[in-house]
């Protein structure tokens, strides 16, 4: 016998009122006699069967084809899990929803991966047009205002944030140098990437092999680079220990969880923007922690690492390391004959607190395009690249002034940050086009947090504390504080 459409058995408890319901969708084939009921005995329970029977159409194929079973997917545990601007959208994936890295390029228009030299030129001479102007007008009103006076701080600070936003363009055009996205030629690129991260006092050989690290282990818990978060532990006596038992302590100390988590969030974000990329440099803070201790001026680890064969610079970046410290040897030598001449004072007015403003920038874009309380981490045995792209986040620093100013300064790294991490070698002004194709191909898989970026750092500096592992994410550790962030 033939039934079409639809077959519906329902399972009558005789015992409760309970009912079981199994529906076979489509065209299914059953040799067998239909009769208006049935009973069986199931164990000791008897149970009455039923069969509703759409008439005839067409055979239809086998069974084990033609049945879609529908699973429901598993909920995932959000105790003291906190929801920022994303609402929890990267904690619903599955891995079965992730595609494969070749289809990640595949979507991108080929064209945005060609770098164009004189476009690239010329977005250059905007960044350097632009801090050098800042350094002129500097220099003018040295003699008006002399920055050694303590009363002129508060003008030479603000002077500092001008000139060391609109110097984070050439930062991020350097960071092309470093992905092969500034130019096809390599002599121009390496050159124009070694002098630029010279002159920022970064070492450009050593950071372009550990960005190249951070992209492919990003939100890797043990080998990613910069952010790395801290795994939560427990002491002997069953609290919570490391930076959330600081935190705890914060509670404590001034008198209620709301306040001790204000001053949480002020002491972590303030570290991480005046100290944290220095450190990072220098001891490899918040680096992978496989890779021992690091520093980006020696060819060497600090102590031995977990994993020797994911040395951060291994075999020929040796020799490289050693090559990128002769360009920042220049430029210390260069600040130390300016500060002997000129001063101290002088110097920091002009160049060392442009420099700390652009080295917060750094900050706030690393720190912000990977991380937020509801975006998790992967362990060596469920992280992939394609999962680390996916979890990058795009935000609105278009509209941290009402001219979008900042965002066209830093030639929109921010905006278009997801697509820089499908392929980092698409150049900054065609990342917009492969931003649109990337939302039109994977519309629910494209993270976008709509939260104004002062905003969003506030709960990251609050939030982002330390992780605990659930299934097969780690997870940001708010238990008792979600309502406060």
């Amino acid at each position: 016998m033939q039934f079409s459409h639809a077959v519906t058995l329902l399972v009558l408890s005789g015992g409760n009122n309970a009912v079981s319901a199994f529906q076979l969708t489509k065209t299914t084939s059953f040799p067998t006699t239909v009769r208006p009921s049935s009973t069986a005995t199931i164990g000791s329970s008897r149970r009455r069967y039923a069969v509703a029977i759409d008439v005839s159409l067409p055979p239809a194929p086998k069974l084990d084809e033609d049945v879609k079973i529908i699973e429901e997917p598993a909920v995932f545990d959000m105790t003291g899990i906190a929801l920022g601007g994303l609402q929890g959208q990267a904690l619903k994936w599955e891995d079965s929803d992730f595609p494969k890295a070749k289809e990640l390029r595949a979507v991108i228009p080929k064209d945005c991966f060609e770098p164009e030299t004189k476009t690239s030129l010329k977005y250059l001479s905007v960044s350097v047009i632009g801090t050098t102007l800042c350094t002129l007008m500097g220099t003018r009103l040295l003699s008006v205002l002399p920055p050694s006076a303590l009363i002129n701080i508060p003008f030479w600070s603000l002077y500092s944030a001008v000139t060391g936003t609109v110097a984070m363009g050439l930062w991020v055009l350097a960071h092309e140098c470093g992905h092969g996205a500034f130019s096809k030629n390599k002599k121009i690129q390496d050159t124009v990437g070694f002098w630029l991260h010279s002159f920022l006092l970064v070492p450009y050989y050593s950071w372009q092999r550990s960005h190249a690290v951070h992209h492919q282990y990003t939100n890797h818990m043990e080998l990613g680079e910069t952010h790395v978060p801290e795994k939560a532990v427990t002491t002997d006596k069953g609290k919570e220990g490391g930076s959330l038992g600081l935190r705890n302590l914060f509670y404590e100390r001034f008198g209620s969880t709301k306040m001790g988590l204000r001053a949480w969030g002020a002491m972590q974000g303030t570290l991480h923007l005046l100290i944290g990329w220095p450190a990072y440099l220098m001891i490899g803070a918040t680096g992978g922690p496989d890779r021992g201790l690091t520093n980006h001026f020696l060819p060497n680890p600090l102590t031995k690492p977990n994993k020797p064969r994911r040395e951060l610079f291994p075999g020929n970046w040796k020799k490289k390391v050693l090559k990128a410290d002769l360009g920042v040897a220049t430029a210390v030598a260069g600040i130390v004959a300016w500060t002997v001449r000129n001063g101290f004072s002088q110097m920091m007015a002009l160049y060392g607190g442009p420099l700390i403003v652009v080295n917060a920038w750094l900050i706030i874009y690393t720190w912000l395009q990977h991380t937020d309380v509801d975006v998790p981490h992967f362990s060596s045995e469920n992280h992939s690249f394609v999962k680390g792209a996916l979890h990058t986040i795009d935000r609105p620093y278009d509209k941290l002034d009402p001219w979008g100013a900042i965002d066209f300064l830093h030639h929109k790294i921010g905006t278009t940050h997801v697509a820089h991490h499908f392929d980092s070698t698409i150049p900054h002004y065609k990342a917009e086009i492969a931003t649109e194709a990337i939302k039109k191909a994977y519309p629910k898989m494209y993270l976008y947090d709509p939260t104004p970026i002062p905003q969003a750092l506030w709960r990251i500096s609050k939030g982002c504390t330390g992780m605990v592992k659930r299934g097969t994410k780690w997870v940001w550790n708010n238990k008792g504080v979600e309502a406060l962030l």
